[in-house]
């Protein structure tokens, strides 16, 4: 006699292969340029944003230093690591109401 647990382990089927997952979350980080640290294979971790996809590979843009073209199988992980890249440029750029408050009464 049969468990009923090892029927419905047989009857469950594998995971799909491709649940095009990995592409929808790519892309956002592409179009919203947020830094990542990319963690290779051999331990090496990359930070910059993704430009760039495809099935193969993916174009790791970096600020000051190449660019990177990485083959995926040579990804281990993907993590966020910053604020996305304009976000972080405008704010470099403008000053915030609080300093332009402070700077105002100072004068």
């Amino acid at each position: 006699m049969t468990s009923p647990l090892s029927s419905r382990r047989r009857s469950k089927a594998p995971p799909p292969g491709d649940t095009g997952q990995e592409a929808l979350y790519l892309r956002s980080l592409s179009d919203r340029q947020v830094v990542v640290q990319v963690k290779l294979r051999d331990g090496e971790t990359v930070r910059g944003w993704i430009e760039y996809f495809d099935d193969a590979m993916l174009r790791l843009t970096r600020e000051g230093q190449p660019n990177l073209f990485i083959y995926k199988h040579q990804i281990r992980s993907i993590a966020e690591a910053g604020r996305p890249r304009e976000l972080r440029a405008k704010s470099a750029i403008e000053p915030d109401a609080s300093q332009v408050v402070k700077n105002g009464a100072a004068s």
